[in-house]
């Protein structure tokens, strides 16, 4: 056992997507092992990985963001009620990027500067949002007047891979060297380790806090405008789904990680997890229930995994 828990509490995590994937290969092999699928499970994934990033950037300061999924419905709403109008693509993309990043903005500057814990701040905006993207959207599917030029954002391959994939490869390189290779990265690094220490040695805290959450909100705002461009439709509730399996994806990530620090290596795996649950069990034909509880289940089982590793 304590030759085993060193490997457990560095790989255990890894052992289970390997797993899971395995596990799913032999049960359905003619399917779920499939270059189609691959690729499909390739799409699937994208807008998780974009906003479970965004979530990373906010959990390495020691905060939450509750937000990112009415972030997401109302970016994709006022884009196609821009599309609606006739505007075209770049003023709908423009507006509804700027809407994503001023409420991250507006979460950050809550909680930064006026001290509201994250998880009442970013609720309460992510509720107004919720309001107003069902006020601009009429309670109603949108879809009329969406250029093609927009759908081919979300459809389509490049290479032989999906136009999804690229923008999620994109997005986790662009974090990826944000984290590791910048001052910004490290001083919110610094500031999530210990924030009073950020402060005595002159470090930009507040600023740099805000910014993680505008981070967060434009993150959440290019998956919704990404989901929306391949369905060619958007709801007024569609990125609410999103928030759950990008946190769980999050703590995979933090789990899978021998500091325990969320990073955007640890957040892909964990992103990669659940896609991987997901994708095998509608390939089985598993009711949506049986899919959170087991979802629920695995993750549940990788982090005691990484904590029986530890002791």
């Amino acid at each position: 056992m304590d030759s085993a828990a060193p490997l457990l509490q560095r790989y255990g995590t890894l052992l289970c997507l390997v797993l899971l994937t395995l596990g799913f290969s032999f049960a359905v092999p003619d399917a779920f092992a499939s270059t189609a699928n691959l690729l499909n499970l390739l799409q699937q994934i994208t807008t998780l990985a974009i906003v479970a990033v965004g979530a990373t950037f906010v959990m390495v300061i020691g905060e939450f963001d509750l937000s990112v999924g009415f972030v997401a419905s109302l970016s994709a709403v006022i884009a196609f009620a821009l599309f609606g109008i006739g505007a075209p693509v770049a003023i709908g993309v423009a507006a509804a990027m700027l809407a994503g990043i001023g409420a991250g903005a507006a979460n950050g500057i809550l909680v930064a500067r006026f001290e509201v814990p994250s998880f009442v701040a970013t609720l309460a905006v992510g509720t107004i949002l919720s309001g107003l993207a069902y006020w601009a959207s009429g309670g109603t599917s949108l879809f009329s007047g969406v250029p093609d030029s927009f759908k081919a954002l979300g459809r389509g391959s490049l290479l032989g891979l999906p136009v999804l994939s690229i923008w999620m490869a994109a997005v986790l390189i662009c974090a990826a060297v944000t984290f590791g290779w910048t001052r910004y990265g490290r001083r919110i690094h610094a500031i999530g380790a210990n924030i009073q220490a950020a402060r005595l040695t002159g470090l930009p805290v507040r600023r740099d806090r805000v910014v993680a959450f505008a981070i967060t909100g434009g993150l959440s705002a290019l998956a919704g405008l990404l989901l929306a461009a391949r369905l060619g439709s958007v709801q007024h509730t569609m990125g609410e789904a999103l928030l759950l399996p990008a946190y769980a994806a999050a703590f995979l990530g933090a789990a899978a990680s021998r500091s325990g620090i969320p990073n955007i290596g640890g957040t892909f795996l964990g992103v990669l997890i659940a896609g991987v649950i997901a994708n095998g069990l509608t390939i089985l034909g598993a009711e949506p229930f049986i899919q959170r509880i087991i979802t629920g289940a695995i993750i549940l089982a990788a982090v005691l995994i990484r904590h029986v590793g530890r002791r």
